[in-house]
């Protein structure tokens, strides 16, 4: 795992990042989620910059109050400020908050802006392409 611990979030993140503005209305946004499987989307500016993280569970109450609360908009539901994560911090310290915190994804920026975003699921992905990488070496 050697690999891993000298890693930058920089080298595993998505790239190609799906996020909504504020004044997104909340079920477009939750269309957005549902509809590319994912967990949560950044919050941001038309720069980039972001405000603010919209996730599965800032709408869960949507399921009692969604007549009432069908005209908000992601900027009332995200959580700001939101946990993220700079292109240069390191793979294992990622691991670790995802771990110990039960994030499931988190922005990534470089200079306040979105550039990117990690999810358990990169962090797995890299933990397998390092064992078939130790599991090759160790053949030859």
């Amino acid at each position: 795992m050697k690999g891993m611990i000298m890693s930058q979030v920089k080298d595993v993140m998505t790239k190609e990042v799906i996020c909504v503005r504020k004044d997104t209305p909340i079920f477009e946004a939750i269309h957005i989620m549902v509809g590319n499987s994912i967990t949560g989307v950044p919050v941001v500016e038309d720069d980039m910059t972001l405000i603010g993280m919209l996730s599965e569970q800032d709408v869960l109450r949507l399921f009692h109050t969604h007549q009432q609360e069908r005209d908000r908009t992601a900027g009332d539901f995200m959580t700001q400020p939101a946990v993220y994560f700079e292109e240069n911090d390191r793979l294992l310290d990622i691991c670790y908050r995802l771990r110990d915190h039960s994030i499931r994804r988190v922005p990534v920026t470089s200079d306040g802006k979105v550039t990117g975003i990690i999810s358990r699921a990169d962090i797995l992905k890299c933990i397998l392409q390092l064992s078939q990488e130790a599991c090759h070496a160790g053949s030859e």
